[in-house]
């Protein structure tokens, strides 16, 4: 392999170019313009990483070409699914973008349930193939997400309760090694590499395709209930006592972001996938009961339903600052904590959403998959957003990560792979629990040279993976 380290970036990214033309249709590489432009627009319109390269990928064949020209020439990549990583490892300055977000085909098999989806298949890709069917895929909360960046860090969604997280409904994978090598990773072909990749992230391979379970739930209820932010404390304290309880049917997603006149209200957004309608519906009316609601707007729904609402809520362009805290339950201090935060809330465009593991997705062994936090609890998704340009960055910063420190005493060790910062290195350092070692043979084995980077992993006996400033990614959500 030639690296040619001792060259200027500059020169070793157009030789990059120069090879990546003899194997990539010449218009799907870019270093400037529309395209260009187009492959390096993500979420958070704070990220200002601009590579050197992006190949907008029009297959695997693509993908492998770009990860075996920057290998060659010695040029740290990244890769590109739907955008959505708040820190913006989706991109590397003066790097390759390895661009997947225009491969999203998605393919349904009726009889057995099972999706086949491109890399850069989005949950509202997802969702929109599998409804024709009558089956319902596990997503995130919002569409626009990818699915392979969500599952491969986790995947809270509104079926967790009933189905598990993404990463459990997660067959096989699709994958491109960092020698080149194109592998199917399932249950008998790279078990040890399906296991890693399910929690781990992309820090083993690049991830072309993949395959997921389905549903058929016979009832799918949801809706969204507003509460007044005079009502904060005691609806939190109601739901401290019925979240808990809930049957695996019901998943619950609450929280807290500003209404129509800036000020905080509360949202419960319930979603019943159970076989009794009249039962989904009483216990949807529960919650109801929490308090004195704005609106209550519940009722029949579909996949696709569930994620289009959040979309409109969070589009791509605002600047973002993420924080992610997992809390066991909702105790006294935690419920004091979040009204804090709502009465202080700097930004009409921030937001905390609280994402419940309770049910189907706490009872999968720890060490079946490399995600390890199964124990029931809720992680606090602390989102400080604002406009481009706003002054007050540094206190909706300041905000985002006030509340991630006032939860810390209640909170788990560890945190959301697929939110946490590189700057989190405590909760990183504990993020894997009792498959810290593993995931890191893992890494060993499947990445001897350490050339992907994706959601951060922890360090052990001394020993870095991946190695400083090398954190960049193929994921693309928040969960």
């Amino acid at each position: 392999m030639t690296t040619s380290t001792n060259e200027p970036a500059d020169k070793r990214t157009a030789r990059l170019a120069d090879t990546l033309r003899r194997t990539v249709d010449v218009d799907r590489i870019v270093t400037s313009g529309p395209a260009y432009d187009a492959g390096v627009h993500v979420w958070n319109g704070a990220v200002a990483h601009r590579p050197g390269v992006v190949v907008r990928c029009a297959g695997a064949a693509d993908a492998r070409a770009a990860v075996l020209a920057a290998r060659e020439h010695g040029v740290a990549f990244s890769v590109r699914g739907g955008g959505h990583d708040w820190a913006g490892r989706a991109l590397l300055d003066g790097g390759l973008t390895i661009d997947l977000s225009g491969l999203r085909s998605v393919r349904v098999d009726p009889a057995t349930g099972v999706a086949e989806l491109a890399g850069g298949a989005t949950g509202a890709d997802l969702a929109r193939a599998a409804q024709p069917f009558g089956l319902t895929a596990v997503t995130g909360t919002v569409g626009s997400v990818g699915m392979v960046g969500l599952s491969l860090g986790g995947g809270y969604g509104p079926l967790s309760g009933r189905f598990g997280l993404a990463l459990d409904n997660v067959l096989s994978a699709d994958v491109v090694l960092a020698d080149g090598s194109l592998v199917t990773a399932d249950a008998e072909h790279e078990p040890e590499l399906l296991w890693a990749l399910r929690g781990g992230g992309g820090n083993f391979g690049l991830v072309t395709a993949m395959r997921v379970q389905l549903h058929r739930p016979p009832t799918l209820l949801s809706g969204r209930i507003l509460f007044p932010w005079a009502q904060a404390s005691s609806v939190l304290a109601r739901l401290a006592e019925l979240v808990p309880e809930g049957p695996d049917e019901l998943t619950v997603q609450c929280g807290f972001l500003a209404g129509p006149d800036g000020a905080p209200v509360v949202f419960v957004i319930p979603t019943w996938s159970g076989d009794d309608d009249r039962a989904g519906e009483a216990t949807l009316a529960r919650l109801t009961a929490l308090g004195e609601p704005l609106v209550a707007r519940l009722g029949r729904t579909t996949g696709l339903d569930l994620l289009a609402g959040t979309d409109a809520m969070f589009p791509f362009g605002k600047h973002v600052e993420i924080r992610p805290r997992t809390v066991p339950v909702l105790t006294p201090t935690v419920r004091a904590a979040l009204v804090d935060a709502g009465d202080t809330l700097t930004s009409p465009l921030s937001a905390v959403s609280l994402h419940s593991l309770h049910g189907a997705a706490s009872r999968t062994p720890a060490t079946d998959t490399a995600f390890a936090h199964r124990a029931p609890h809720l992680m606090v998704e602390t989102i400080a957003r604002w406009e481009p340009g706003d002054p007050r960055e540094p206190e909706h910063r300041a905000w985002a990560r006030d509340l991630s420190t006032a939860l810390a005493a209640e909170a788990a060790p560890g945190g959301y792979p697929n939110l946490l910062g590189p700057d989190e290195t405590e909760q990183i350092a504990h993020a894997y629990g009792p498959n810290t070692e593993r995931l890191l043979a893992a890494k060993r084995r499947f990445d001897p040279d350490g050339v992907f980077h994706a959601t951060p992993l922890p360090v052990l006996t001394g020993r870095t993976e991946p190695g400083p400033g090398h954190d960049v990614t193929n994921k693309t959500n928040k969960g």
